[in-house]
């Protein structure tokens, strides 16, 4: 049998004890050579790391107060004198820092999003934080069109790309810092809310998909970012039918059930390099039998009489339904990752319902999890940390017994949420 598969009619399950092994793995040794590359990601493997230990109920056994104190220490040396944090300690010019050299050293969106989710996993009150300087920076990493950058270059100058990522993560560095309050905070101005959310829905799609910018191909990935922005900022749709501004304030997705199905149609049954092949001309090359998406999407949500009448006599497909996987633009192979880019958006719409979770779990559990712990990106492939961890936010999305509940949106459990919103002081500026 080929490790990692399940036989047919076994249950497919979660190795929780190979899992943990693997992460106190990434955790107490060095991680392999491939991850060189990688070095200034270190604060977001980090958090990685031990959000995954978070979710399988293992955080606590696996630090002992001394090591939980030590990464939070680290945490806050990653903390820059002009408040944000950089992304790992490999830029620190220590007390050789000066105003000519800082721009080799600068503040970073993803490196300050994810040290305020590692903190917060870990117990600390943020008091530390640069809260005010951090706010006030945010304001310098948004472009006039709206969108967000990775950090301030030279001259002032917003560097990095400007795809929902970074408008992700920006927004939700705001969202920790100060829920969902708009205008003054103490004095500190706010980002341009209503640009960031024109910004979203020029990115919008002729398919209802979202893309990195105007123009661009549809992606999950961005779609996931922006529809998590949009709800750090509270300017999520209404509904599926009511106006966008109905309450006064502009909103994002202008199409939300077209939105809808591009996400549940990112279903797919092309699982692995084998699976790819061209099936146009085949003569079960059906809309009952073809490998593309739009073979999954429930038709009972979209109801149509042509839709209908498209299924009415074929025979049923020839593919295995047993395993579905989700890809993160139309007509590619089913990847792990996008299991949470395409779930996280639906879940967070309060859609999830849209999508059969079942055989995407069989997917996961018996395709792309590894016999040794983790998630691999395609069937057969190696674990690593980014795959890992997003495989585990997903199946906890789903409700996979012994796994912490999750918050989707800030990929993280929902016991660091709750720890944030009880915060004294964010409580006063929330006014909860």
């Amino acid at each position: 049998m080929t490790p990692g598969l399940a036989v047919a009619g076994d249950e497919s399950r979660l190795n929780y004890a190979k899992h943990i092994n693997y992460w106190r793995r990434c955790l107490k040794t060095f991680l392999p050579y491939q991850y060189t590359g990688n070095d200034s990601m270190r604060m977001t493997f980090a958090c990685f790391i031990l959000s995954a230990l978070d979710l399988l109920g293992d955080l606590h056994a696996a630090l002992s107060e001394e090591e939980r104190q030590g990464y939070i220490e680290w945490a806050y040396h990653c903390q820059l004198p002009e408040g944000c944090f950089r992304s790992f300690p490999g830029t620190d010019f220590g007390s050789s820092r000066s105003a000519e050299n800082q721009i080799w050293d600068p503040a970073h969106v993803p490196g300050t999003y994810f040290a305020l989710i590692l903190l917060a996993l870990l117990g600390d009150d943020l008091s530390r934080v640069k809260r005010r300087e951090i706010l006030i920076w945010l304001t310098k990493v948004q472009r006039p069109d709206g969108s967000f950058g990775a950090a301030v270059g030279e001259h002032g100058n917003v560097e990095g790309g400007n795809d929902p990522r970074f408008g992700y993560m920006a927004t939700g560095i705001r969202w920790i810092l100060r829920g969902h309050v708009e205008g003054l905070v103490d004095g500190v101005p706010d980002i341009d809310v209503d640009k960031f959310v024109e910004c979203v829905r020029r990115s919008e799609t002729y398919d209802g998909g979202i893309t990195e910018t105007t123009l661009h191909e549809s992606h999950a990935g961005f779609a996931c970012c922006a529809i998590s922005a949009l709800y750090f900022v509270d300017r999520l749709p209404l509904s599926t039918k009511s106006p966008q501004t109905s309450d006064g304030r502009l909103r994002g997705i202008s199409n939300l059930p077209l939105t809808l199905h591009w996400l549940a149609s990112r279903q797919t049954l092309t699982l692995d390099h084998e699976d790819a092949v061209d099936t146009h001309g085949d003569e079960t090359d059906s809309a009952a039998t073809c490998h593309d998406a739009h073979s999954f999407v429930k038709l009972q949500s979209y109801p149509s009489i042509a839709g209908k009448q498209s299924f009415m006599g074929l025979s049923e497909s020839h593919f295995e339904m047993q395993w579905v996987g989700i890809n993160g633009r139309c007509n590619k192979i089913a990847d792990t990752c996008y299991a949470y880019w395409v779930s996280t958006p639906l879940k967070v719409l309060g859609h999830l319902d849209l999508v059969d979770t079942k055989p995407i779990r069989r997917w996961l559990l018996d395709r792309t999890q590894h016999m040794v712990g983790g998630f691999g990106k395609l069937p057969g492939d190696h674990p690593d940390i980014y795959h890992s961890y997003l495989g585990l936010v997903v199946l906890s999305i789903f409700g996979e017994a012994g796994l912490q509940d999750v918050d989707a949106a800030l990929c993280t459990s929902n016991r660091v949420r709750e720890h944030i919103e009880s915060l004294p002081w964010r409580k006063e500026i929330v006014g909860s």
